[in-house]
């Protein structure tokens, strides 16, 4: 069973990931900045990142959420 545990790393080639902890496999999620973006970011293109990895997993919750409510009858008792 994969770990519930994510991690983000810098990978050798300076892109950053989204993996599973226990996992050297290929990464969930891959970013990767321009040498211009990382310049322009002042070398605080990994928080830049992890700001983009944290709202993209906000986002897909909401989605989740969304879908979950579609298929909730309307006639259904909640106590």
């Amino acid at each position: 069973m994969p770990s519930p545990f994510l991690e983000i790393v810098e990978l050798a080639n300076g892109k950053v990931a989204l993996r599973r902890s226990d996992e050297e496999g290929e990464p969930l999620l891959v970013i990767e900045f321009s040498v211009d973006a990382k310049d322009y970011l002042q070398g605080n293109y990994i928080e830049v990142a992890k700001a983009m990895i944290s709202a993209g997993m906000q986002m897909a919750g909401q989605m989740m959420d969304e879908d979950d409510d579609e298929h909730i009858p309307e006639d259904r008792v909640l106590h």
